[in-house]
């Protein structure tokens, strides 16, 4: 019986039970694991991972009577490889050998050297150059959350605090690549912010206020937060702690380039709630061949500078004095070409300040990049020239803002050598000169092969063996190689070590004392280099905060002329930006629309003009096609624009400020989450209606479209009015609408226009025009659009044939208007549109009646309603 026993008993091999012990301290993690020249996965891991990479998966034993998956790639290959593990959402644990193999006669020791996870990485491959790669932290507590971004490739380190719905802005604006949560969170956290994110979870002591205070001011080395300005955000800090917990935990123990905390003032920046950067195409174009509009606009030359922007149209300016500086430079930079030109030029030489000397302070910087490094910091003073001599005096304190490092480029310069190889371990990267001991050594190693050339000479000299050959090979070192022909000449003080098919190989005393001398200098020289290479870098990790700082005005000088240059382009303009209730754009046009359209082909431009005292509400009409969307986008864009310090694409634009932006443009299926059109639909519009102020600009599109006719007139009616008689706020508004019926409403409401963009019908055909003018229009001119969209002839014709039957119908039916239909604030009577469904003979519907009459409309919430209404739909017979 223990025969048997002892059969079915699975043993591990050395090497499995080694990486299973390692698997098991990161089990969330894909773990590379380093087995000689490649990484190798096992098990789960390895189906992953050939899934992912598309490498071969295979199997090997594993002990007795055991087999385990198996998938590897080439160490080498790493940058390759990593890269796509990661953008899939994985966090890949790097498992490498911390000793040499030849140094034991046991299994290596191995450890996990690095934890990469979505958010936490400094690998080149896996960042992009143009985009922040942040971590976030999120803490919610009842109806507030605190949020924090760190990206430690730069070391930005950001924290905001409000409501649920300004963090779920602040997040979809700032697009975190991973997005840390307190495990007991889980349901909260996704049911409120979504499930769009890479995220991990945490243990709930990590998310408590002592824990964060602790760590955070460890790191920051100070006694409390006020220096930064946080102090009240409790539920930030706590996020932020989180996030800087989580860089510990993934070997990112490095971090002095992390110095400061900054502050996201939810009063300083305008706001944008996800439905706006969504609906506006902000960050990303809805198909992969579209354009998103900072494509369009971004045209720095420094990855700095294109965070930067990216960071200034997720939190565009509500400070008119802030907005004016960034215009005025702009203007400075077009008025004056060749200073731009040369601002450009020298800005061109920069490389990617903020993650190179992060790299410094993390120790992971190679030879080649610290030599960019002294490039880009050479490149700064003759900016900081221009800047000085500049005819605008915020040119001149970002001048003053510069830092020289001249100590920096000093040491850099007189240590490494021009043209380093981008791996410490090639050699050949310190200079000559700065290590007697080194240069020593260099020349033992240097002149080993003329001494090998001359002890090659001497033998063949002393032993008359013409084909005699001095060589090397990894088994036994320098040896003498002597053909079969003349191996009865080898004198006896040579060892012979191989025999060959055709030669014999041997070794001697001055050979192997003359291997050592040359080896042992080599090690040396490795070990040497390395040293001096480490003490320089620690000697430059002092100077981490002036060349961030440096970084930071590079970055905004970029952003600055990139306005400058696509102004000149395109031929934008200065837009006046002030406190007054007024949107007047003459001649706008749509940023991105224009960039695309054909060579000589030019933009219908159209004006658009609200203020809250006459013309507060512009309700417009006209077929699809005609240009509506493309107007309301394009207003948004002219606005947020303005307020970014950009030029506008307008002729003239003069624009009160604005602290709110809300669109709900297009019908947009949720159908992942179980929501239709019309529940998407009405939850963006709650989300407007729920945040309203004074200054907002609210752009509507198409309301009530997803569900009834009736039903979507009623709604789209409610809601102009209600935005037309709120008390608190009364919002500059544009409504673009298919319901005629609304044009109506101008005659009542004394702030809402009527505007249509103008069709023209020529041999019954279609012209889209794309210009606003004054007036409604009662014609939707929807068959003619099936027509051009390519709809069967019969189908367009029985389409016409029906429209007329029913406008026939329509008007041998129709009811006189009744006399209240002229009162003000009353909508379109029922017998206007239709026959009421209570008067047909139906018990259910009598049903519905009675408790619609029973409801109290003026104390029914909204989710109330909602829920009325399912009931009302399941009475119906609907799911």
């Amino acid at each position: 019986m223990a025969e048997v026993k002892n059969k079915k008993k699975v043993t591990e091999t050395p090497l499995m039970k080694q990486y299973n012990e390692i698997k098991g301290k990161h089990p969330d993690a894909l773990l590379l694991f380093r087995v000689g020249d490649f990484y190798e996965t096992f098990g789960s891991d390895a189906v992953r991972a050939s899934q992912i990479l598309g490498i071969v998966l295979t199997k090997r034993a594993n002990g007795s009577a055991s087999e385990v998956e198996l998938a590897g790639f080439p160490h080498h290959s790493l940058d390759t490889y990593l890269p796509k593990l990661v953008r899939a959402g994985l966090r890949v644990a790097i498992c490498d050998q911390l000793e040499d193999p030849k140094a034991t006669k046991t299994i290596v020791k191995r450890g996990v050297t690095e934890l990469v996870t979505p958010g936490v990485t400094m690998n080149d491959e896996v960042l992009h150059h143009a985009s922040n790669n942040f971590l976030a932290g999120v803490f919610v507590e009842k109806d507030r959350a605190g949020v924090a971004f760190l990206d430690i490739s730069t070391g930005e380190f950001l924290v905001a605090e409000g409501g649920l719905n300004y963090v779920s802005k602040v997040l979809e604006g700032f697009a975190p690549s991973e997005v840390l949560f307190l495990k007991s969170q889980r349901k909260l956290f996704t049911s409120t912010f979504g499930d769009q994110y890479v995220t991990f979870p945490l243990d709930d002591w990590v998310f408590t206020k002592d824990f964060a205070r602790d760590i955070l001011l460890r790191q920051f080395e100070t006694s409390s937060f006020k220096g930064f300005g946080v102090e009240e955000q409790e539920l930030g800090i706590i996020a932020a702690g989180a996030c800087l917990h989580y860089v510990a935990e993934t070997q990112h123990d490095k971090t002095g380039h992390i110095t400061s905390l900054a502050r996201i003032d939810e009063q300083q920046y305008v706001w944008l709630d996800r439905f706006t950067i969504r609906n506006l195409e902000l960050f990303h174009a809805p198909h992969p061949d579209a354009t998103s509009f900072l494509e369009v606009i971004d045209r720095t030359l420094t990855p700095m500078g294109s965070r930067t922007l990216r960071k200034w149209v997720a939190l565009p300016l509500k400070d008119i004095k802030a907005i004016q500086e960034r215009l005025d430079v702009v203007e400075a930079c077009i008025s004056h070409e060749h200073m731009s030109d040369v601002l450009r030029e020298e800005i061109r030489k920069v490389g990617d300040l903020e993650r190179l000397i992060s790299k410094v302070a993390a120790a992971r910087v190679s030879p080649r990049e610290l030599r960019q490094l002294l490039r880009s910091l050479q490149a700064l003073e003759p900016i900081r020239q221009v800047c000085m001599d500049a005819p605008h005096p915020d040119m001149q304190k970002m001048a003053a803002s510069i830092n020289d490092c001249s100590e920096v480029i000093g040491s850099i310069a007189t240590t490494l050598v021009d043209d380093p190889p981008a791996l410490l371990h090639k050699g050949k990267v310190i200079r000559e000169g700065i290590s007697p001991e080194l240069d020593e050594l260099r020349s033992i190693s240097g002149s080993g092969k003329e001494h090998l050339l001359n002890i090659q000479q001497r033998e063949m000299e002393r032993t008359g063996i013409p084909s005699l050959k001095v060589a090397f090979n990894n088994v036994f070192g320098y040896y003498l190689e002597v053909t079969n022909a003349h191996k009865a000449k080898v004198p006896d003080s040579w060892i012979r070590k191989q025999t060959l098919v055709n030669a014999e190989r041997y070794i001697t005393e001055e050979l192997k004392t003359y291997e050592e001398k040359i080896l042992g200098a080599e090690e040396k020289i490795q070990a040497l280099e390395a040293r001096l290479f480490n003490e320089l870098v620690l000697q430059l990790a002092d100077h981490v905060k002036i060349i961030q700082q440096n970084a930071a005005v590079i970055a905004r000088l970029d952003c600055l002329l990139s306005f400058a240059a696509i102004a000149k382009r395109r031929n934008y303009t200065k837009p006046l930006v002030d406190e007054s209730q007024v949107i007047d754009i003459k001649g706008g046009r749509h940023p991105v629309i224009e960039s695309l359209l054909p060579p000589g082909e030019s933009y219908i431009a159209n004006d658009v003009y609200l203020d809250s005292a006459e013309q507060q509400i512009m309700v417009i009409t006209g077929p699809n096609m005609a240009g509506k969307s493309a107007l309301l986008r394009q207003t948004a864009l002219i606005v947020l624009m303005a307020q970014i310090g950009s030029y506008v694409p307008a002729t003239q634009a003069g624009l009160g400020i604005i602290d709110k932006i809300f669109t709900r443009v297009g019908a947009s299926d949720n159908i992942s989450s179980g929501e239709s059109t019309f529940m998407v639909e009405m939850n963006e519009t709650a989300s407007i209606l729920n945040n309203l102020s004074p200054r907002s600009l609210v752009l509507l599109d198409e309301i009530g479209r997803g569900t009834s006719t009736y039903d979507g007139i009623s709604i789209a009616w409610a809601i102009t009015e209600y935005l037309h008689e709120n008390k608190t706020a009364q919002p500059k508004t544009l409504f673009a609408t298919h319901y005629h019926e609304l044009n109506d409403m101008a005659a009542q409401f004394p702030r809402i226009r009527n505007f249509n963009v103008s069709v023209r019908e020529v041999n019954n055909k279609v012209v889209f025009l794309r210009k606003l003018a004054p007036g409604g229009t009662a014609h939707s001119f929807g068959i003619h659009v099936a027509r051009m969209a390519g709809m069967p002839r019969q189908v367009v014709q029985r389409a016409d044939e029906m429209l007329k039957e029913l406008e026939k119908s329509h008007r041998h039916d129709k009811v006189e208007t009744s006399p209240t239909r002229k009162a003000k604030h009353t909508p379109p009577s029922a017998d206007d549109i239709q026959l009421s469904f209570f008067q047909l003979d139906d018990p259910v519907l009598e049903q519905i009646r009675d408790e619609i009459l029973d409801l109290d409309v003026n104390t029914l919430t909204p989710v109330e309603a909602l829920l009325k209404l399912n009931e009302i739909k399941k009475v119906v017979g609907g799911k």
